[in-house]
């Protein structure tokens, strides 16, 4: 089974400062249809104003992924620990018990563009931590890179939950396969560009969800980027409020 979430169709706020687009209900924007998918919570496509962000906050029991798209952003958190990523980073926070940081765009003169995403970590209650890594173009370039999993695995960040997250680059006219198992959850994300997926048209935003599906068969329309998670089956409610 296969169910489209299009561009159009997710949750929208913008601040002037930050112009935000959520894929599961988070904040103001509530679809009890679209509370999150397996445990996959959020996906926010953010794109944050010259020299704009978020001050320090708190979460907890929450693994954050950041997936940068284009600029730089500057992170500082109550570990201690301090960076700034760019395009084709990716950060891992893991919340746990209690941490807080801070994001900015670190430029005073581009956007940031990126997608943070949510995952429901497999207890609550743990330790905070922060990892971050580079995946060159050419890791993922016309081909499935793995940027996180429960174990690291391929140079891989380190999650706390039972999912490999996959990123790729494709060029125009260039079709990509991915054995799935029946038995998991899937959800590919569209990042930039244009795609066909299963024969289905997808655009920057769009999204599709399967279910009991043996195998995604992706062609690029236009040069695309994409994130595929493999996910525990979606009967686990994602339902924390946030």
């Amino acid at each position: 089974m296969i169910k489209l979430r299009k561009s159009r169709e997710r949750g929208h706020a913008n601040l002037g400062w930050l112009d935000s687009y959520h894929s599961f209900s988070f904040s103001s924007y509530y679809d009890p249809a679209y509370m999150g998918y397996s445990v996959l919570r959020v996906i926010n496509e953010d794109v944050i104003e010259p020299g704009r962000g978020f001050g320090m906050h708190s979460h907890r029991d929450m693994e954050i992924i950041t997936y940068m798209l284009q600029g730089d952003l500057r992170h500082e958190d109550s570990l201690g620990s301090g960076s700034t990523i760019h395009p084709g980073d990716v950060q891992r926070m893991t919340a746990g018990s209690g941490i807080s940081h801070s994001e900015f765009n670190a430029s005073d003169s581009a956007q940031a563009h990126l997608l943070q995403i949510w995952l429901m970590p497999e207890r609550d209650g743990l330790a905070p931590g922060y990892e971050e890594k580079h995946f060159p173009l050419a890791a993922k370039h016309n081909r499935w890179c793995l940027i996180a999993s429960r174990d690291g695995r391929d140079s891989s960040l380190t999650i706390n939950q039972s999912v490999d997250l996959y990123a790729s680059v494709l060029e125009q006219g260039v079709p990509l396969h991915m054995p799935l198992d029946t038995g998991r959850s899937y959800y590919l994300q569209v990042a930039k560009g244009s795609l066909q997926a299963n024969a289905h048209d997808l655009l920057q935003g769009d999204a599709i969800r399967m279910d009991g599906e043996t195998t995604l068969e992706l062609l690029a329309v236009t040069e695309a980027e994409v994130l595929l998670f493999d996910l525990p089956p979606h009967h686990i409610p994602a339902t924390q409020s946030i």
